[in-house]
């Protein structure tokens, strides 16, 4: 069990890698097509209100009231039982994520002036955030059934499906970006295509794999089912719960509309280099961990459901330590590297560059929520982590209104970084005290030996790095070369330090 598990995550890890470098490019075709403006604030808005909700409805609340339930049908039931099941569920989702699209897509400038209320001083860019709403709502749709199906593969460990993926969704708004964007009277509006056409991509891809299970879904509808209550039962606060940190982001969008354009921008740049590693690690841990944890639960397993988290932390550890240290350290030049063009102007380099820094202070709190979180939903409990959001909830928007004068886009990013680690102690606290997670001693060992390996590590990047102003001036290709050099040299020295101190390779492993 224990190496299947870490080949499980590194095979995982290495597809949502793949994504991420994909994603990458994604954003520096945006970022040098489009620049950061009222037109690409517009765009961002119009894309995360959907996104947003599909993670509510899709890898959210959905994924962690359907898992555990689904996971205890295919253990304890035959597997007629368990497609009925599938069947009922899939059918009362679609009919809800057909109507909430319908009403999206018809709500669209109402939505705008909610989720971006500062827009309404600038008609054009109100009007066209609107427009493209329109177009990337019914992603909803499409992304939640693709999230339906990609919970079924990963309950029989199919694991690799479900994360490659996200892949598709690169390449298609990179294509619509570099070849229909300049087909259109509004070029920005390509990628408003992109992400409805890539939603239907992603969808389609995962059919054959269902039809391999023998689990492809039916329209079936019976009023009576106790699987599907369950989920409802469950899947109810954890709408709000399993989500705060999308709530989080969403609420520093709606604050940054009322700051300068460039704002939303900046954070989303800043949000999607953070999102690097935490997806690599994060979401790659919830994949596997969240189905492996509701199993030991529904088999009354409460050893290997401890060791489970254990190891996962151990990675959050050992390897999400040194992510936010580099990340804070070399701010100023990966958003350079990736980012800075003719209409990505150094000012925007240096005002996203700091958003960055606030967000990396709390990656390894964000990843902790990602391992935490589950494990409260594999047991089938929603009320205590939902209890805890409700806090972290009040808690961002206390730091949003103190920070966000003082600090503008920056204390937004700060805001949210606090309330992830009052959100991640709350949960740990939580988890230990009911019961549900006994640390090994051997975590606090692993801290200190991270936290040894990064000051070594921070120490070379803060003299290596030097000021932001040489990497803006400096030309493309040497800033890549130094960009490289110092992170390859980072990660060598993170793990000699670490490996000198006594960590192994077993350490990584489901022990």
């Amino acid at each position: 069990m224990g190496f299947s598990l870490f080949r499980a995550l590194l095979g995982v890890s290495f597809f949502t890698f793949l994504s991420r470098i994909l994603g990458f490019i994604r954003d520096l075709v945006f970022a040098h097509q489009f620049g950061a403006s009222a037109v690409t604030d517009a765009f961002f808005v119009a894309f995360k209100i959907p996104n947003f909700m599909r993670r509510l409805f899709a890898e959210g609340a959905f994924a962690s009231a359907f898992i555990p339930v689904l996971t205890e049908i295919k253990n304890n039931q035959d597997k007629a039982t368990l497609h009925d099941f599938i069947n009922q569920v899939t059918t009362r989702l679609a009919l809800i994520l057909l109507a909430i699209t319908l009403i999206g897509v018809t709500a669209s400038p109402f939505l705008v002036m909610i989720f971006a209320p500062g827009f309404s001083q600038n008609q054009a860019q109100s009007l066209l955030a609107s427009d493209m709403l329109k177009l990337t709502f019914p992603y909803l749709f499409f992304i939640s059934l693709t999230a339906l199906s990609g919970s079924i593969l990963n309950t029989h460990k199919r694991f690799y499906i479900s994360a490659f993926t996200p892949v598709l969704l690169n390449v298609v708004l990179i294509s619509c970006a570099l070849w229909l964007s300049p087909l259109m009277n509004q070029p920005i509006m390509a990628l408003a295509w992109g992400v409805f056409i890539a939603g239907g991509v992603q969808l389609l891809f995962q059919i054959p794999f269902l039809r391999q299970l023998e689990l492809f879904p039916q329209f079936a509808y019976k009023k009576d089912n106790k699987g599907v209550k369950k989920v409802i039962r469950l899947m109810i606060p954890a709408l709000f719960g399993v989500s705060v940190t999308q709530l989080n982001l969403l609420l520093d969008t709606l604050l940054a509309s009322f700051l300068v354009s460039g704002s939303i921008s900046w954070l989303y740049y800043s949000d999607r280099l953070m999102e690097f590693p935490l997806g690599i690690l994060g979401v790659a841990l919830t994949t596997i961990v969240l189905p492996t944890l509701s199993g030991h639960h529904s088999t009354k397993s409460p050893e290997a459901f401890s060791k489970t988290l254990d190891w996962a932390l151990r990675w959050v550890i050992l390897l999400g330590l040194p992510s936010a240290v580099g990340l804070f350290l070399l701010a100023g030049p990966m958003v350079s590297t990736l980012f800075q063009s003719e209409v990505f102007t150094p000012h925007s380099v240096a005002l996203a560059s700091y958003s960055l820094m606030a967000y990396s202070l709390g990656l390894l709190f964000f990843m902790s929520i990602k391992v935490l979180a589950p494990a409260f939903y594999a047991q089938q409990d929603t009320k205590t982590p939902v209890k805890i959001a409700i806090i972290a909830m009040v808690a961002n928007m206390i730091f949003n209104l103190l920070l966000i004068i003082p600090m503008k886009h920056v204390g937004l990013a700060l805001a949210t970084t606090l309330s992830a680690a009052l959100n991640a102690g709350l949960l740990f606290y939580n988890l230990v005290k009911m019961g549900g997670y006994q640390p090994n001693k051997r975590l606090l060992r692993y801290l200190i030996i991270s936290c040894v390996g990064c000051f070594t590590m921070g120490l070379l990047l803060w003299f290596g790095s030097g000021n932001l102003s040489g990497w803006t001036s400096a030309d493309l290709g040497a800033r890549i070369t130094r960009l490289l050099y110092l992170i390859s040299s980072a990660i060598v020295l993170y793990f000699m330090i670490i490996i000198a101190l006594g960590v192994r390779i077993k350490d990584f492993k489901n022990e």
